[in-house]
Parts: structure tokens; C-alpha cells; sequence
């Protein structure tokens, strides 16, 4: 067609890519700038949670508590990796009567189980260590206490406390978002004992009869 330049239209279009393949550089680099931080962020969170020491809680004089043990627990729900979540979970909360919550931590530590804290109040690990430091003993297996909302999650726990028996291993998602697909389970909620709860699951032949049949027995030895 007369007056039509197509040399000028091919360098035009060659022109073009090349602004479309710089545009897409400098978006996947921004993506990978992102990423960076969001790694660098959760390791420095994890970092910061293993790194607390006794010198985090407030003294109140010369007691039982291993305050450091309770760091390990929280430190390593954080880096669960697959298959490491607990099968006997106890879902608790500092608002509960300090005896029964004493006698809840060290039933559960005796039958293999772990006490499970949905988080610090307000925040403050001051808080929560001030507050356990009134029900914990230097009997209570404190290894055997956590914090972990992505258990509450998984299972949607609203009353504490709550008891769940799990069939097999399973991985905890970590993100705020995303589901956790729990293996079948027994599950009781109410102010009734550990060891009743564990002979109730053993014996009725549920998904989470052969986590309480081996829990009891611990707990039974260990009385």
C-alpha cells in the first residue's frame, strides 16, 4: 500500500519486545526480592524463638520451673517438619483453675502427650511464663508443654479443655490461609480427667484407640 513504511513497523515491533522482556526482568526480580524478605523474615522469627533464655522471665526468687524446656517445646513446634506433629494433643488455656491445669500438665507429660497453648497473652511471654510459673512443679514435664495456633486450627478448638487422639502422623500447615488435613480421631472436650479420657478412647475402638491404649499405659506406669 502506498505510504506504508513497513521497515519502520518491524523496528517498531522489535523495539516493543525488547521493552516487554525488560519489564518482565524487573517484575521477577522484584518477585525474588519479596521472597528473600519473607524467608529472611521467618527465619528471624524461628531465630528469635529459639534464642529466648530464663533471662527472658521475670524472677520472683529461686523456684522448680525450667523455664528453658518450655523455650525448646515452643521452639521446636515452630520447626515441626512433616510427620513430627503430636498424635495425643491436650488443647488448654492459662484462664483455666490453676489445680486442674497443674494436674492436666502432668498427666499428659506422664502418658506421652503434649499441652498445647494457643499463644502468649497479649503477646507477652513475660505473661504466659508468669502466669504457668503459678501451676507448673519441678514433677511436671515441661518439655511436654507448647504453643502452637496451628494445632487450634487444624482441629477448630473453641473450648479448652480439649482432648484429640489422632490415628497416624501428619503435617501442620503454617499458613494463616491454608488447611490442615487431620488423620481420623477421637476427640473429648470437657473438665474430665486424662486418664478417663484415654481409657474412654481406648476402649471404644476409634481412629485414636491405639494412641490411648499406649498413652494409658505410660500414664499407669509412671502413677
Amino acid at each position: 500500500m502506498d505510504g506504508l513504511d513497513l521497515d519502520a513497523i518491524k523496528r517498531r515491533s522489535s523495539e516493543a519486545a525488547g521493552d516487554a522482556d525488560a519489564f518482565v526482568a524487573q517484575v521477577q526480580n522484584r518477585g525474588d526480592a519479596f521472597r528473600e524478605d519473607a524467608l529472611a523474615a521467618q527465619s528471624q522469627g524461628t531465630d528469635s524463638l529459639s534464642g529466648l533464655t530464663a533471662k527472658h522471665v521475670p524472677q520472683n526468687g529461686e523456684g522448680p520451673v525450667d523455664f528453658d524446656e518450655i523455650i525448646e517445646g515452643a521452639s521446636q513446634n515452630v520447626a515441626a517438619r512433616k510427620g513430627e506433629a503430636p498424635q495425643l494433643i491436650v488443647f488448654a488455656s492459662l484462664s483455666m483453675p490453676p489445680p486442674a491445669l497443674r494436674q492436666l500438665i502432668a498427666d499428659t507429660g506422664k502418658a506421652g502427650g503434649i499441652v498445647v497453648f494457643r499463644g502468649f497473652p497479649n503477646n507477652s511471654f513475660k505473661a504466659f511464663s508468669a502466669a504457668l510459673s503459678k501451676v507448673v512443679t519441678e514433677r511436671d514435664q515441661l518439655s511436654n508443654v507448647g504453643i502452637d495456633p496451628r494445632l487450634f486450627r487444624a482441629f477448630a478448638v473453641t473450648a479448652v479443655p480439649t482432648y484429640v487422639a489422632v490415628s497416624s502422623d501428619f503435617d501442620l500447615c503454617s499458613g494463616f490461609h491454608c488447611t490442615t488435613q487431620v488423620p481420623p480421631h477421637d476427640r473429648m472436650t470437657g473438665n474430665v480427667s486424662v486418664g478417663y479420657v484415654l481409657e474412654t478412647f481406648a476402649g471404644g475402638n476409634g481412629p485414636g484407640a491405639g494412641v490411648a491404649a499406649v498413652a494409658l499405659r505410660n500414664l499407669s506406669r509412671a502413677s
